[in-house]
């Protein structure tokens, strides 16, 4: 039995329900939590955004496996579980069953401090786009400092949309054949696993750099900011026009820490209590 919703548990896009795993999964889940995680890589996790094909779900669970990653996130996956998934996983089964299925990007992305969005091409009004190589460098470093890390695709045909992109905050590539740069699923998922692999595989001098801010903290900065904005007069919500995607880009390009989003936040919230007199 796989890690999925249970039972009469809505899975649409606007669910707020969280992630779920069902309680076979959860065993095996709890399981790997009292392992000893030195490893890097048990802090990223993949993250598959309304796969269509059960068999590339199948084929990731082994692309996975066989570069050390254990952690794959089904959003809205079309067909879950399934026959095919079962069939090209292979002998990496155990990934797929540990597998969680969520309802959202943001419920996909609870917890992490560095989400990558996997694209094929630059989105306009987004962040700065690396190589696959750059992109799981960064990873690792983020991971081995403790914090949680997602690597994030599209679907087979259409990939990311503007607005998942906008939900991370690192755009990367494989520069592929410019001439015909199309990659299935699972293959581009090992690509990046690959390169993940070889990225924790190389010693890197110990830091003491403070953590990057979480995903949730992040979102709680752009609506504090958006509640002064509009308090001041300076963003109409009918009509925002490009205001947001760039206030999400200069964030996401900061790369603030915890730290640095509570000192924001406090600016913030003395300039809102001055613009309403509270």
């Amino acid at each position: 039995m796989h890690g999925a919703w249970a039972p009469g548990e809505e899975t649409g896009r606007n669910s707020s329900r969280r992630c779920r795993l069902r309680p076979d999964a959860v065993q095996l889940a709890f399981a790997l939590t009292q392992m000893p995680m030195p490893d890097p890589l048990q802090r990223i996790r993949v993250v598959l955004s309304h796969p269509s094909h059960p068999g590339n779900v199948g084929a990731t669970a082994r692309a996975l496996k066989t570069m050390g990653l254990t952690r794959l996130v089904l959003v809205n996956p079309r067909r879950f579980p399934d026959p095919q998934a079962d069939a090209r996983a292979s002998n990496a089964l155990d990934v797929l069953n540990a597998a969680a299925v969520c309802a959202s990007l943001p419920q996909a992305l609870e917890g992490t401090s560095l989400a990558v969005a996997t694209v094929s091409h630059g989105y306009a009004m987004t962040h700065g786009m690396v190589d696959c190589r750059e992109a799981a460098a960064r990873a690792v470093a983020v991971a081995r400092a403790g914090a949680e890390v997602a690597l994030v695709f599209g679907t087979e045909k259409d990939g990311l949309s503007a607005e998942e992109v906008m939900s991370c905050n690192l755009l990367a590539h494989v520069p592929a054949n410019p001439d015909y740069s199309s990659l299935n699923l699972a293959a581009a998922v090992q690509v990046f696993a690959y390169e993940l692999r070889m990225a924790a595989g190389a010693p890197l001098p110990a830091t003491d750099l403070p953590l990057p801010a979480s995903h949730e903290s992040i979102e709680r900065l752009h609506a504090h900011l958006e509640e002064v904005l509009v308090a001041l007069g300076y963003l109409d919500p009918a009509h925002p026009k490009k205001l947001r995607e760039r206030l999400r880009r200069l964030v996401a390009r900061a790369a603030l820490e915890e730290e640095e989003v509570n000192v924001v936040r406090g600016f913030l919230k003395q300039v809102l209590r001055r613009a309403t007199g509270d």
